[in-house]
């Protein structure tokens, strides 16, 4: 009976290891199949070498060989704004470019987050062509409690007198704010309260906003981020603001019309002996 019982054991054990050694070459195949099945997809993607931050750099950091490394990327994923070789990412060493936001660890590395050869980190870098900064003048109330930042989107109000009635206008939508008092670093989050603040406009909209601020006063109202709608024509006055509707005027009604009346002078010689009126 022991031995009925030993040699079931050793049965048992034995189809137990090769069952456990089949899965076991399964797998290790199905892992094989499954790497090589990855090795073909990826040498049938398109990839392009694209630069990216080596480490986290902050704004106004000079851009060197030392923070940037390149990484492969998907070709679809990759648009112009995307730098693929040293050459044109440094050029000649001569003159170096600045971080214009802070970049994470292996971001990308875009033109728009970056300035020129041998451009500082300022204002100047970010206005691009055709473009000035303009300066308006803000307080805790015109200037959204003080949650401005670089980088957002406000809508210009003017407060004046216009043709003697006071009113408040839109005169501006979709401004861009390039820097808050001295301040340009897009990833300031701390707010504060400012004085001052520089908008990019084109020649004509700083024209527009100079000779508004001279005659009124200005405020801004912050847009959420991705707001891109018009607001279109918006004026509002004293009567709109206590919702005054002036009465229509009474038209007094038309008189009938009266008829003419007619005088007969019937004369013998000199005297007037009757008079009648007669109507029409």
């Amino acid at each position: 009976m022991r031995l009925l019982f030993l040699v079931f054991l050793i049965c048992g054990m034995g189809l137990a290891g090769f069952a456990v050694y089949t899965a076991k070459q399964r797998f290790d195949a199905y892992e094989v199949r499954l790497a090589q099945a990855q090795e073909i997809e990826r040498r049938q993607i398109d990839t392009v070498p694209v630069a990216v931050a080596a480490r986290r750099i902050e704004y106004g950091t000079t851009l060197t060989e030392d923070n940037v490394r390149f990484m492969t990327f998907p070709r679809s994923v990759v648009n112009d704004d995307w730098f693929h070789d040293a050459e044109t990412l440094f050029g000649d060493g001569s003159e170096r470019r600045q971080v214009l936001r802070v970049m994470e660890r292996g971001e990308p590395i875009l033109n728009m987050k970056i300035t020129g050869f041998g451009q500082d980190a300022g204002i100047a870098a970010r206005l691009g062509e055709g473009y000035r900064a303009f300066t308006i003048r803000v307080d805790v109330a015109s200037g959204v409690s003080g949650f401005l930042t670089p980088s957002d989107r406000v809508d210009v109000f003017w407060s004046g007198r216009f043709r003697g009635e006071a009113v408040t206008r839109l005169i501006m939508e979709n401004v861009q704010l390039i820097a808050v008092d001295q301040i340009s670093d897009q990833d300031r989050s701390r707010p504060v309260i400012a004085r001052t603040i520089t908008v990019r406009a084109t020649p004509q909209q700083a024209a527009t906003l100079a000779q508004a601020q001279a005659s009124g006063s200005l405020s801004l109202s912050l847009r959420g981020i991705g707001d891109v709608a018009e607001a279109g024509e918006v004026e509002v006055n004293d009567d709109d603001v206590v919702g005054y509707v002036a009465p229509e005027p009474v038209i007094a009604p038309t008189p009938e019309p009266v008829a003419p009346r007619r005088t007969v002078t019937i004369r013998r010689g000199l005297n007037d002996l009757s008079r009648e009126t007669l109507d029409d």
